[in-house]
């Protein structure tokens, strides 16, 4: 019936829509689900936790960041490649190995005691966790019926919103009520259940063993070197500052031979490791674009809001993980309303109205001032997580409606290659406007505040009264321009979101309706 259903997912109309999922098509969605899940939630669950780690495995503050890195940089490798492995070992196999590995690198990360024992975990649970991201749209696609794939792809938009969302929290939380360590040993039993779920609801497939030796090896590696390379220059890059490291252009440069290794697998392999060419689909393309965009506003608002609240309202990581779980309130109630949304909702109006509300969002936070705290962002979190689930569930659902069901693990892929790329460029982007915005407004503030000023002599006056001595004055003062600045800072990145948001709203008008199966068969 699975295949049935998958082939039916592109006819609309046939009578095989009638037919409902059965037991085991909802336990295998429900599988692919948790294991996204998993995957996503340990990309930020180590946010909270980072110092607690870095003291734990004796690194330096710049060492400690490759605990995260390496994870997105073995993720986003593995995402296009899943749609292959997934041929090659068949679906059931390949994610049975990848639980069963994430289960062991989490032991591994949970129990090390140096920074490349740490790395190597990391680098193992993204290479692993990151199988189950694109796989879990592929079980939608192919084993439910056009009718209720809405209800999988709402599950499972979910948990890619709430994973980043409830990553910092969840990690603060077991680090303070037990031990950083625990924030990985966690999946362990998540992953016994997964393993469960994934043999009693996915029929065994045959393996293809053949297409190792048929396979692209030009593109697999080429994609391989440009995705990995990439996420390695977008995360160090301001660190390094950028093109000033001898690091940053070699892997700059590996990137660009990856790229064109990967670029030139399309025309000479008879089989390609997957197809760029659905990205020149009018439908798909705008999706991958809009993807980017709204990985960046998902993971830097992730990243930006816990940070200026750490940095002007004196917040711990768990009160500022609070905060940004704010916005998974409105995922958990719209999950349940998505599929009558589909039903209701042109697709192109539901994602115009997500991206704009989530543009919304982040204009309302482009007027914080020193004084703002976490009510500050109450708001805007509500609202962003109202516009993320309207944008991505309708999204997530164009891409697998836009392409022949046999190419739902390459569109996959390619849409959650997209989305973690996205978030990649947001915390680059996020990076390198901090260091210079903070400049430029410390400036700025310096030139209105003239020495000789009466007002200035005043406050200085006062201040060394208070403090106790003229030094103490000025140090006040120079906190205070920074403070301000700093705010100011953070108000032009999520201007930058905002106008990044405004500009690709008018994609969602190229956007197809959905298939009538999806569209209207949930009243069935």
């Amino acid at each position: 019936m699975a295949s049935v259903a998958a082939d039916d997912a592109q006819v609309p109309g046939n009578d095989a829509r009638r037919h409902d999922a059965d037991v085991g098509a909802w336990l295998a969605v429900a599988a692919g689900t948790l294991g996204a899940m998993m995957a996503t939630l340990d990309i930020s669950i180590v946010n909270s936790a980072l110092p607690t780690i870095q003291g734990g495995i004796g690194a330096t503050g710049t060492e400690a960041t490759w605990v995260a890195t390496s994870y997105l940089v073995a993720e986003i490798v593995i995402i296009p490649l899943a749609a292959w492995f997934e041929k090659v070992l068949g679906l059931r196999r390949f994610l049975l190995i990848a639980a069963i590995l994430f289960t062991l690198f989490s032991v591994v990360c949970g129990t090390a005691n140096d920074l490349t024992t740490m790395i190597v975990g990391r680098a193992g649970q993204g290479f692993t966790g990151g199988a189950m991201i694109p796989t879990a749209m592929t079980i939608i696609a192919t084993r439910l019926p056009p009718h209720q794939q809405p209800i999988g792809t709402s599950a499972f938009g979910v948990t890619a919103i709430l994973g980043p969302v409830i990553g910092p929290i969840l990690g603060g939380w077991l680090t303070e009520a037990y031990s950083w360590h625990y924030a990985f040993l966690i999946n362990v039993p998540v992953c016994v259940l997964l393993v469960v779920l994934l043999l009693v609801g996915l029929p065994k497939g045959r393996t293809r063993l053949q297409l190792i030796g048929e396979a692209d090896w030009l593109g697999l590696v080429g994609l391989a070197l440009f995705l990995g390379c990439l996420t390695v220059v977008l995360e160090e890059g301001n660190r390094e500052q950028w093109f000033d490291s001898t690091l940053i252009i070699w892997l700059s440069l590996v990137s660009a031979l990856g790229l064109a290794m990967l670029l030139a697998g399309q025309f000479l392999a008879r089989e390609p490791i997957i197809r760029l060419k659905l990205i020149l689909d009018r439908q798909f393309g705008s999706v991958m674009i809009m993807g980017v965009m709204v990985g960046m506003v998902i993971y830097g608002t992730a990243f930006i809001i816990p940070q200026f609240l750490a940095a002007i309202a004196d917040y711990n990581a768990l009160q500022a993980g609070k905060i940004v779980a704010i916005s998974g309130i409105p995922s958990l109630i719209l999950m349940f309303l998505t599929p009558l949304l589909m039903r209701l909702f042109d697709i192109r109006v539901a994602v115009a109205a997500g991206l704009l509300i989530l543009s919304l969002s982040c204009f309302v936070d482009t007027s914080l001032t020193a004084q703002a705290a976490g009510e500050s962002f109450v708001e805007s979190q509500i609202m962003r997580g109202t516009g993320t689930v309207l944008a991505f569930m309708f999204l997530n659902q164009a891409a697998i409606s836009s392409v022949p069901v046999r190419f739902a693990g390459d569109a996959s892929g390619l849409f959650n290659t997209a989305r973690n790329l996205g978030g990649s460029l947001a915390l680059a982007g996020i990076a390198t406007v901090q260091e210079q915005r903070m400049w430029l407004h410390t400036r700025r503030i310096e030139e209105t505040l003239q020495a000789n000023a009466i007002g200035v002599q005043d406050y200085l006056a006062d201040t060394a009264r208070t403090l106790g001595g003229e030094g103490a004055a000025l140090r006040s003062l120079a906190g205070q321009i920074q403070r301000e600045a700093l705010v100011m800072t953070y108000n032009d990145m999520f201007w930058l979101l905002f106008v990044g948001i405004i500009v690709v709203v008018p994609l969602a008008l190229l956007l197809r309706p959905l298939p009538p199966g999806i569209s209207s068969g949930v009243a069935h």
